[in-house]
């Protein structure tokens, strides 16, 4: 679990908008938000393999530069 202390002189915003970040990269929001519905194993297998192309297109790219 993320955990982001207040230092002294810090406003709030500033400290949820980090603790917002450090969610969003450990990856616990997308984690709570895949496990809110049941999702069939046929689904989960078409997502990951979406993701797949999605990166690998994504790197082809990056390549070509």
């Amino acid at each position: 679990m993320a955990k982001q202390e207040k230092r002294p002189g810090e406003s709030i915003d500033s400290v949820l908008r980090k603790f917002k970040r450090k969610l969003k990269n450990e990856g616990t929001l997308q984690h709570l938000k895949q496990k809110e519905y049941f999702e069939k194993p046929s689904e989960s297998k078409k997502r990951k393999k979406r993701a797949a192309i999605r990166r690998n297109t994504l790197r082809q790219e990056a390549d070509r530069w």
